[in-house]
């Protein structure tokens, strides 16, 4: 049977309420005393059950999720998905706020991060920039005994607590197989549409990416990379100039975002040329994609999942709790138009 808090009592000899000062780390407790009933918790091998231990004290843990503006169909979901949270707020005992910044906009993260010093925060998620300035500040709040996760782009070198998203070195790789299968051993271009190499998701998906087409589909030769911040118009008008100025492109990976403008691109150079293409996030826009035939394959990430793991996280970090790895992880999936959900 499990001991219980009247189980330390006896052991320790005294009161329930010395027990529960002890447990809670609250004064009014001689040192003597305090030694042992920790003594007793020892001895008898007693596990607090933390969560049950804040529902009845109705403890909320304020949470900070900072996400980027603009005008990115994954961030909208990803926005979305911490929206769903909040109504969720009463039973799950968090109070949620979001902060946004304009996206790749290093100096307003880290402004953003260093305004949540001092303040009574149970955790903070980040959609990360990779930069030193961003590392710093993550580690400023990290020594503050803040809890920091990072949401779906990481931060390797930081201080922070956890990552909340895919594996984007396999994601890359996944790609890379995937497109090279479809070309069937045929010759030719790939261009690499990504959002920024400033943030470490883009540029892990590339290296995954890059390696495996090296290695495994050396007549696929691979052109500069694309950079469409993330923006349809500006990701538009790089594939359509790509494409007009270089006829023996016959494949394109889109690592980020800006899938409206590529969308747009493919669609006014077709029928007369073919090409294959896989990109990243099932949006509205990329299912009728997949559906119209547009582009061949969409690698996925469950925002919804990221923010729920980005919750329970920070959550039991702020109690000192263990992390389930496995409930944890987050998955890739890889849909067709035959799979769709």
């Amino acid at each position: 049977m499990r001991p219980t808090v009247h189980d330390i009592a006896a052991a320790a000899g005294v009161s329930l309420a010395t027990v529960d000062r002890v447990l809670n780390q609250r004064p009014g407790v001689r040192l003597v005393t305090r030694e042992k009933v920790e003594a007793a918790i020892r001895q008898i091998g007693y596990i607090r059950d933390v969560a049950a231990a804040n529902l009845a004290k109705s403890r909320v843990y304020p949470l900070v999720f900072i996400v980027p503006t603009g005008d990115n169909s994954f961030m909208h979901g990803l926005r979305f998905e911490v929206h769903q949270a909040t109504l969720r707020a009463s039973i799950e005992r968090t109070d949620i706020r979001i902060v946004e910044v304009p996206p790749f906009d290093v100096p307003a993260l880290v402004a953003a991060l260093d305004a949540l010093q001092g303040q009574d925060i149970a955790g903070v998620a980040l959609v990360a920039t990779d930069a030193p300035e961003v590392r710093a500040a993550v580690d400023r709040l990290v020594s503050e005994r803040i809890p920091v996760i990072t949401l779906v782009s990481d931060l390797t070198d930081s201080t922070r607590h956890h990552y909340a998203g895919i594996d984007n070195i396999a994601a890359g790789r996944t790609a890379a197989r995937l497109l090279g299968r479809f070309l069937g051993g045929r010759e030719g271009d790939l261009t690499v549409l990504a959002g920024s190499m400033l943030v470490r998701d883009h540029r892990e998906r590339l290296q995954g990416f890059s390696v495996v087409m090296a290695e495994e589909f050396p007549k696929l030769r691979l052109l500069p990379v694309l950079e469409g911040r993330d923006d349809p118009e500006r990701a538009k008008s790089l594939v359509s100039k790509a494409l007009s100025e270089n006829k023996d492109i016959i494949g394109i990976y889109s690592l980020g975002a800006g899938n409206r403008g590529l969308i747009a691109a493919l669609k006014a150079v077709r029928p007369e040329r073919e090409l294959t293409v896989v990109v990243h996030e099932l949006t509205r826009h990329t299912r009728a994609a997949l559906l119209d035939g547009t582009i061949d394959a969409v690698l996925n990430q469950d925002a919804g999942h990221e923010v729920r793991s980005a919750i329970r996280v920070m959550k039991a970090t702020a109690d000192g709790q263990a992390v389930i790895a496995d409930q944890e992880r987050i998955r890739l999936d890889i849909f067709l138009k035959d799979n769709l959900p």
